[in-house]
Formats: C-alpha cells, structure tokens, sequence
C-alpha cells in the first residue's frame, strides 16, 4: 500500500492531459454533430432528420473506437507508440479543420475517416505509455482511475463550455458551428505540441514497438524476451477473458449511448418537430442547456475518479483482493439499465403533467456514469496487466470495440423503439439489460479463473 501513495510521475500527467484535450475536441464535435445536423439551414445546421442525426453521430463515434486495433497493432509490431500518439494529434486536428469548413456532408465524411485514423493512432497507445511509467501492478488500477478523471475534464469543459459557444452563447459570446469545429482542430494541434515538448518526462516508456515488453512489474502475463515465441495456453485463456470483458461491456455501450436520444430529442430542449421537449429545463428564468446532460456525465466522472481509486486501491489490499473486472462489468450493466427505468418513469411523469422536472434527468445522468465508473476506466488496467507483451498494444485498441458496436446497434434499436409506446420499449429494455448483468455476475467465478491461468 505503501507504493500506492507515491506522487505520481510527472509523465504520467503529460499522458493524462494529453487525453484531456483530445477528449475535450471529441466531445465538443459528438454533441454538436447531433444538433448541427437537425438544425435548420437558416440557423446554421444542415436540416435533417433526427434519425439522420443519430446514424451520423453514431458513424463519428463507432469508427473512432475499432480503428484503434488496428493502431495498436502498428504500435506492437512496427511503429513506435511515441511517433504514433503525436501523430494521431495532428490527423485529429485535420479532421476538425474539414468539418471547420464543411456546409454539406462530404467535407464531414472526411472529418470522420481524418478522426478515425487519428485516434486509431491515438488512443489505445497513449494508455499503453501511460502504464509503462509504472514499477507495480498494484498501482494500475488507481492510475487508470485518475487518468478518467482527467478524460472527462475534457469532455466536462467541451460540451458545459465551448458547446455552447454554438448553441445558447457563453457570456454572452455566441458563434456558429463551423467557428467551434475550428476550436476544436486548434486544441489537437495544441495537444500534439504538449506531447512533443515533455517527451523527456515520458523517459524510455514506449520508444520501441509494444511487442518489446517494458513493463516493470509482473502479472500473470509474464515478461517475454523471445518476442517470436508462440502464445502459450494461459495466454490465450487471459486473451479470451479481455475479449468477454469487452464483448459483455458493448452490452452496456449501447444502452449507454442510445440513452442521449431520448435526451436530447425527448425531454431535450430544441426548436422544430425532431423535439418533444418533455421536461422543464428552468431553474427560475435560467434556461439549463441540454448539453449539459453530457456535462453531468463528465462531472460525475471526474469527481468519482479518485474516489474509486482508493477504494479499489483499500479492496485491493484485502487478504481475498479486489472484486473482479467481470463483477464490475456486471455491475455497471445492471446500473444503467436502472437508468432506463428512471427515464420511464420521468416519461410517465411527463404525460400527466405536461412536463417532468428536469432533475430527473439528471437522476439518469448520475446513473449511467456511475455505471460507466465501476468498470470502464479499469478496462486499460485489466489489459495492461493481461495482455501478453507482442499483442499489448492490439487489445488496448481491441478495448474501445465494444463501442464501435455499440454504435452500430443502437441507431436501429432506437429507431424501432420509436414504434411502440415509451414505456413499453425502454421499459422492456432496462428488464433484459438488468437481467444480462445479474447473469454475468453469477458466472463471474468460473469467468474468473481465465484470469489467471498460466
């Protein structure tokens, strides 16, 4: 325990910073994506449907979470991960340019293949530095937990700040769209100068390719110097307990992320027939922009950061351990399919009375992040401590493809939702996903052993 109260090595702020811009672009464009492509002409936007919405902000998404596979893989095999990183920075900070300039979908299509490349590059990879900084195993989990505090810093100033640069104004200061996407390149090209410049904080942690393990500590994925031996029968056994911990957390992912339309479109504010607008966002005559459902998401998380931290750090240090990454899994799944019963009954609240408060949506939020919480900022640890070296790199971007289907599902289960009665549907959902995590946790024993198999 005594390691786990070290400060933290200065790299390890360059890596998590680094995050915190690039997250802070992202999701400045993922929440304006949705609403820039429903606004009218006139306003701004391009004018299309909220079905055409969620398709096009679902596309942004997915691709920027399997094109790190392949980044990884570049990472282990060719490429050193310091060259990728900074790279990624700046074919981030080109795709926001296009979109900077766009007034039809083509230059937006751009942006999006410009952002999936780049965080193919990007993100899996910044993660596996980061964890190179450190000599014990036992300190991953707290690091990663600080590291998401530090994401959703990003995400928190992106969509309760520069967001509304765009949408309501901000001290009186409003601006168009397109100005915002040009914000957004300016900030990775920021980012990528902040990691070029403290490159000697990061020492020797990834200047060769993945498959040459750097990693200090030892875990059941142990250290490898015949980089061409084969993957032995452990390996492969804690391979398949990452890809069922990712598989089972795109469960959650897509739940996750279809609960922002029903936001945004149900009981969000917004003008023209895409907008129900079922809750009441007045606090006096102080109107609460709906980007701030997104903002509550990020505050959540970053307040919860550190104090998960320590308290996976104090169940770290019991005789029988921590609870498992299946049981946390479990337990995030089940934690925002009970967000979804809470929506259900703010939509029932709704239709007796016109309107439900908007705290109920934030009741929503709350669930969700703290679901996301429990498990998601831990999935970099859990591989980074599994993951045999000469794929460290593929599974980190292996990690983030529970999103990339996530998002390929959720636009068509949301459209189909839209068919039948809200209660009904949602309501049906959050029994089945609830259910899906009760199973998980019940098998999480035999699921378990995978994990240390040798």
């Amino acid at each position: 325990m005594g390691k786990n109260k070290k400060k933290k090595p200065f790299g390890f702020y360059v890596c998590a910073l680094g995050f915190t811009f690039e997250r802070l672009a992202f999701y400045t464009v993922k929440y304006l994506l949705a609403i820039w492509i429903v606004t009218e002409v006139a306003s701004g936007g391009l004018g299309l449907s909220d079905e055409q919405g969620v398709a096009i902000s679902a596309a942004f998404v997915a691709w920027t979470y399997i094109t790190p596979v392949f980044g990884g893989y570049i990472a282990d095999h060719w490429i050193s991960p310091r060259i990728c990183v900074p790279v990624g920075m700046i074919l981030m900070g080109l795709g926001y340019l296009c979109t900077w300039k766009a007034h039809s979908m083509g230059l937006v299509w751009a942006m999006i293949v410009l952002v999936s490349i780049g965080t193919g590059l990007f993100k899996g990879n910044l993660s596996g530095i980061n964890g190179l900084l450190f000599h014990d195993s036992d300190e991953l989990d707290e690091a990663f937990s600080i590291q998401y505090s530090f994401v959703n810093a990003g995400s928190f100033i992106g969509t309760a700040v520069v967001a509304m640069l765009a949408t309501t104004g901000l001290f009186g200061i409003k601006t168009s769209f397109n100005t915002v996407f040009l914000i957004c390149a300016i900030f990775m090209f920021v980012d990528a100068a902040w990691f070029i410049l403290n490159g000697k904080a990061l020492g020797d942690a990834g200047k060769e390719p993945f498959k040459a393990d750097q990693r200090e500590f030892t875990t059941a994925a142990k250290k490898d110097d015949a980089k061409d031996e084969k993957l032995t029968s452990g390996d492969m056994k804690r391979i398949a307990a990452i890809i069922l911990v990712t598989l089972f957390s795109g469960i959650f992912w897509m739940v996750w992320y279809m609960a922002y339309m029903p936001a945004y479109y149900r009981f969000g504010w917004g003008e023209g027939a895409n907008y129900m607008n079922l809750a009441n966002w007045y606090i006096g005559s102080f109107q609460i922009p709906t980007s701030w459902f997104d903002s509550m998401n990020a505050l959540v998380c970053i307040a919860l950061g550190p104090v998960l931290a320590m308290v996976w750090a104090k169940l770290a240090s019991r005789p029988k351990g921590d609870i498992s990454m299946f049981k946390k899994t479990a337990l995030g799944i089940m934690l925002v399919g009970v967000s979804y019963i809470v929506m259900v009954v703010a939509d029932h609240i709704a239709a007796v009375n016109g309107q439900c408060s908007f705290l109920w949506l934030a009741l929503v939020s709350f669930l969700m992040s703290l679901g996301e919480m429990v498990f998601s900022p831990l999935g970099n640890s859990f591989i980074s401590k599994l993951a045999p070296a000469k794929v460290l790199g593929l599974l980190l971007g292996f990690w983030p493809v529970a999103v990339f289907l996530a998002q390929y599902i959720y636009p068509s289960l949301y459209s189909w939702l839209k068919t039948m009665d809200f209660a009904v549907g949602y309501g049906g959902l959050a029994a089945v996903i609830i259910a899906l995590g009760v199973v998980l946790w019940l098998c999480s024993g035999k699921l378990d052993e995978m994990e240390k198999a040798e």
